[in-house]
């Protein structure tokens, strides 16, 4: 057993600020006995303006996020989750980037982000994370003293086959950092989120963006931790703040074993039956 505990922020442009924020809230979950510490997606920088964002990213061993993290794994002693970064990539692109510190400092992670989100929401809202980020291509498990760690992010939530090819290979805790838009975040987070958990056996553990940024901007909150049978053990509104819980990676193996879904699932095929109507037009 552990204690997880997981950091709401209010990311900003400027990320010498935004590192001192983590820095405080970090601190806090390690004053109540929190082993791995997780901030949000974007921790390092949000900005809605791609080409200032592009400008002012930099590679990952330049970011002072990066650098400033490292440190601050070093001094506590934890594992500590850099949600995501917006590092600049080797093509010159952006990489939206999950990178796990060990208690030495060292970086034993590394996930970037493999779906994107493209989307008009009714409410007006446009967002297009293909225009500024490449996608990732691999999916990571961690395997660490406290237990294995599946990596994902944000829009990743609604692809469950990544969440069960996790849970396939051992994880028995699955992340997923976020900063949820406030209408999706509304409808779908809480459901969505339970359904990771329910399905793969493995607690969920998700640090949240939330308010309003500058810019006017405002992300969904309610970072939360899940344990494998769906249940809420702990959430945060919308204002920055910790959350911190016990997870028990024996849980996962148990919920596993009531319900063996990844032993039952089998491969099949799609039968398409009936006339397809685009091919006839």
């Amino acid at each position: 057993m552990f204690r997880a505990g997981l950091v709401q922020m209010r990311s900003g442009p400027d990320m010498a600020r935004n590192l001192a924020d983590a820095a405080t809230l970090i601190a806090e979950a390690v004053a109540q006995g929190a082993q791995y510490v997780q901030t949000p997606e974007v921790t390092n920088i949000f900005e809605p303006d791609r080409e200032r964002l592009k400008r002012v990213v930099v590679a990952e061993a330049d970011d002072i996020c990066v650098r400033g993290f490292s440190e601050l794994a070093k001094q506590y002693g934890i594992y500590l989750h850099a949600g995501s970064f917006a590092v600049k990539a080797s093509d010159g692109r952006l990489a939206n980037r999950s990178l796990v510190f060990s208690p030495a400092g060292d970086v034993v992670a590394r996930y970037d982000k493999i779906h994107l989100f493209d989307i008009e929401l009714a409410s007006g809202e446009s967002h297009r994370e293909s225009a500024t980020f490449r996608p990732g291509e691999e999916a990571v498990v961690l395997s660490t003293p406290l237990g294995k760690f599946g990596l994902a992010i944000c829009y990743d939530v609604r692809f469950s086959h990544l969440f069960r090819a996790l849970s396939e290979n051992g994880a028995a805790v699955i992340t997923v950092p976020a900063a949820f838009t406030v209408p999706t975040g509304q409808a779908h987070w809480h459901v969505l989120l339970r359904a990771r958990a329910i399905e793969t056996g493995a607690y969920v553990l998700a640090a949240a963006q939330g308010g309003v940024h500058e810019g006017g901007r405002a992300t969904y909150g309610h970072s939360v931790i899940i344990n494998p049978w769906g249940e809420v053990l702990a959430e945060a509104g919308t204002e920055p703040s910790v959350l911190v819980h016990d997870v028990d990676p024996q849980q996962s193996l148990a919920a596993q074993q009531r319900i063996p879904v990844n032993v039952h699932a089998r491969p099949f095929v799609v039968k398409r039956l009936g006339a397809d109507p685009q091919a006839a037009a």
